[in-house]
C-alpha cells in the first residue's frame, strides 16, 4: 500500500492523489503523512489499532503508514458510540484513532488524528515480512466479522493495473469496506486521483461527479439506482463518465441497460468480490452475471470457481487468511460464497444470497427476482423485498417501494400486483408499503429476515 503511493510521489510529487470538495492532497503530501503515521506507530509500539474516522485524508495515510511498519489497522464504520464500543471489545483494540467526542466510554486509548499525522518522520527501514490488515464485513448477513488479510496478497490483485494518471475515481464505498479498499488500491496502482466526498451517499457522489471532474466510478447497484433517481428528480443531468463499475450485490440486467443509456460513452463493468475471497476480475460485456468460463480453470489459476448444490464456491490466491479470533483457513482452499446461482446457457445467473431466502410455508422464495420485476414497473424508483414473520406460514413476502416523484401510489400498487400475478402464490408480495428510503448497510439493500 505505502509503496504504491511512494512510487508516484518520487516520480511526480505534485500529482493530485486525493481530492474532496474542501481541498486536494498531492502524492508527496500523502507519502509524508504516511511516514509520520509509521513513525508514530513505531515510537508508541502500536502493533494493532482501529480508526473511527471516515475522512479519506485521515484514513489513507493511516492505512499506508500501518502497511509500512506491519501494524494491523481496522477502520470502523461510521456508526453510533454503542456500536463502536462493541467493536472495540469484540476485536480487542486498545488504541483508536479518532476525533469523535462521543466515545468517552470506549475501553481503549483514544488518539486524535492530528497527533498521529503530525508526528515527526523517522527512518523506517525495511518493512517486515508480515503486513497484516483487518477488514470488517458489512454485516448484511449478521454482525460484522473481522477478515484477516496481508497487504502482499491484497496488492497482488492490482499488479497488472496500467499507469493512467488522468483518471479521477469516485470513492462511493467506505474505506472500511473491502470494495472501498479495492478502489483505493486500483487508484494508487494506476497513479490516478481518488475523489472522496463525505459522507459517501449517492447525493454527495453525484455532486462530486459534477463538480470535481470524476471520470470513473464504482458503486453498488443500490447506490447507482439512488444516484439515477436523484439525477432524474433534480433535472440537472449526468456527467459524461468514462467508466461505470458495479459490485457488492447481484446486478439486474435492466439496471445495466439503464446505466448504458445514462452514460453512453462509459465502459460498464461488473466486479464480483467479497471481503473473504477478494476480487475475481470483471465482466465487461453488458450482460448480467458471470461467464461460465470462470468455472473449473484448474489448480494453477489465481481464481477458480465451481457450483456446488446451487451455490457458488471459490478458490483464490488473493483471499483472506482467516477470521479474527478463529483458526487460520487454507488460504488457497475452496470456500462457499453464500451466493445462489443457476447456469443459463453460457451465463452464471445470481439468484440471491442463501441468508436472504424467504421460507413461505416450506416454499423457498428468492427476493432478488421479485425486486427486478417490481423495479421495472413505471413509477418505482427502488424496491426492497424481504421476509416478514407470519404465525401461519413462518414468513410472508413483504415489499417496500420508493415511488418516483409524482407517481400515484394506488396506480403503482395495481401495476406491481399485475407484474407479480404470474408468480407462485408464495412469492407474491402480501405486504406492500411505500417508504421514503429502503434499509441498507454498506450501500447494499438488507433483505434478510429479522
Amino acid at each position: 500500500m505505502f509503496e504504491l503511493i511512494r512510487r508516484v510521489a518520487e516520480d511526480d510529487p505534485d500529482r493530485v492523489g486525493l481530492a474532496t470538495h474542501e481541498r486536494s492532497w498531492t502524492y508527496a503530501e500523502l507519502r509524508d503523512a504516511a511516514l509520520s503515521v509509521a513513525a508514530w506507530l513505531r515510537a508508541e509500539r502500536v502493533a494493532r489499532l482501529a480508526v473511527a474516522d471516515f475522512e479519506a485524508d485521515v484514513v489513507v495515510p493511516v492505512l499506508a503508514g500501518a502497511s509500512l511498519v506491519g501494524a494491523e489497522v481496522t477502520q470502523y464504520p461510521p456508526d453510533d458510540a454503542s456500536v463502536i464500543e462493541d467493536l472495540v471489545e469484540r476485536f480487542d483494540h486498545d488504541v483508536v484513532v479518532t476525533d469523535r467526542r462521543d466515545l468517552g466510554h470506549v475501553a481503549a486509548r483514544l488518539v486524535a488524528p492530528s497527533e498521529v499525522l503530525g508526528a515527526a518522520s523517522a527512518e523506517i527501514g525495511t518493512p517486515p515480512e508480515e503486513r497484516p490488515h483487518l477488514v470488517l464485513t458489512t454485516g448484511t448477513t449478521g454482525a460484522p466479522r473481522g477478515v484477516r488479510h496481508d497487504w502482499s496478497r491484497l496488492v497482488r490483485g492490482v499488479a497488472r493495473v496500467a499507469p493512467v494518471q488522468d483518471e479521477r475515481w469516485l470513492l462511493a464505498y467506505g474505506l472500511h469496506q473491502f470494495a472501498g479498499l479495492q478502489v483505493l488500491l486500483h487508484v494508487y496502482a494506476a497513479g490516478a486521483t481518488l475523489v472522496a466526498p463525505a459522507p459517501r451517499r449517492p447525493v454527495e457522489g453525484l455532486e462530486a461527479m459534477r463538480a470535481l471532474g470524476v471520470t470513473h466510478a464504482s458503486a453498488t447497484p443500490t447506490y447507482w439506482r439512488f444516484l439515477l433517481a436523484r439525477a432524474r428528480s433534480d433535472g440537472r443531468g449526468l456527467p459524461d463518465l468514462r467508466q461505470v463499475t458495479l459490485g457488492g450485490e447481484a446486478i439486474p440486467g435492466p439496471l445495466l441497460a439503464e446505466l448504458a443509456e445514462a452514460f453512453p460513452h462509459a465502459g460498464i463493468s461488473q466486479v464480483y468480490a467479497a471481503s473473504e475471497f477478494g476480487s475475481t476480475g470483471s465482466m465487461r460485456d453488458g450482460r448480467a452475471g458471470l461467464s461460465v468460463d470462470v468455472l473449473d480453470r484448474g489448480d494453477e489459476a489465481d481464481v477458480d470457481m465451481r457450483i456446488v448444490d446451487g451455490e457458488l464456491w471459490i478458490r483464490t490466491r488473493s483471499g483472506m487468511l482467516g477470521y479474527y479470533g478463529e483458526p487460520p483457513v487454507d488460504a488457497d482452499g475452496w470456500r462457499a460464497t453464500g451466493d445462489l446461482v443457476e447456469v443459463e446457457g453460457d451465463r452464471i445467473v445470481f439468484r440471491g444470497r442463501s441468508s436472504e431466502v424467504i421460507n413461505v410455508g416450506g416454499v423457498k422464495v428468492h427476493p432478488l427476482p421479485i425486486e427486478e420485476r417490481v423495479g421495472s414497473v413505471p413509477g418505482v424508483d427502488m424496491a426492497r423485498v424481504f421476509g416478514r414473520p407470519n404465525a401461519m406460514t413462518g414468513a410472508i413476502v413483504a415489499l417496500e417501494i420508493v415511488a418516483a416523484p409524482g407517481a400515484d401510489e394506488a396506480e403503482v400498487t395495481r401495476a406491481v400486483k399485475a407484474a407479480c400475478a404470474d408468480l407462485v402464490p408464495a412469492a407474491r408480495p402480501r405486504s406492500i408499503r411505500f417508504v421514503d428510503d429502503v434499509a441498507t448497510t454498506g450501500g447494499k439493500i438488507i433483505r434478510r429476515q429479522p
